[in-house]
């Protein structure tokens, strides 16, 4: 534990899905290396949901930032979200940790999938690293970040 540690210290904000009311299909988030922070942690939000509409998110690994050899994580899926179930505006996260990786086979970059089913669904999505491995987390975030207070 750091008490004196900002929480902006500790945490990144490697990448991101936008707020947006997405059309059925499946979105992503850039390639991140994973090996950079002790943990990796997505952020699922949902909005209205359209009329029988479905949120799926997972991670997904790949042995490079271009997406070589990409495949899914096992077992870092949510159970989807649905609107007949109550999936509106609500929360989901995906804990992973790097070596839960297929490391033995030089996968070492993660993204975040976020699929939307059968109509078009308000959504969003982070990829945050905690406990940087060699720097303050705030060097890490991505550049879309315009404030840290």
């Amino acid at each position: 534990m750091f008490p004196n540690a900002k929480g902006s210290e500790m945490l990144s904000l490697l990448a991101t899905i936008d707020p947006a009311s997405q059309a059925t299909g499946t979105v992503t988030t850039g390639w991140v290396q994973a090996g950079s922070h002790h943990t990796l942690m997505a952020l699922i939000q949902t909005g209205d949901l359209g009329v029988n509409g479905t949120v799926d998110a997972k991670f997904e690994q790949a042995v490079d930032a271009s997406g070589t050899s990409a495949k899914d994580v096992a077992g870092k899926a949510i159970t989807q979200l649905t609107q007949v179930g109550g999936g509106s505006n609500k929360q989901a996260l995906i804990n992973l940790r790097p070596v839960e990786l297929d490391t033995a086979n030089g996968f070492a970059y993660v993204r975040l999938s976020l699929t939307v089913g059968v109509a078009a669904s308000q959504t969003c999505a982070q990829l945050m690293g905690l406990n940087p491995r060699y720097a303050s987390a705030d060097a890490s975030n991505q550049a879309a970040v315009s404030q840290i207070v």
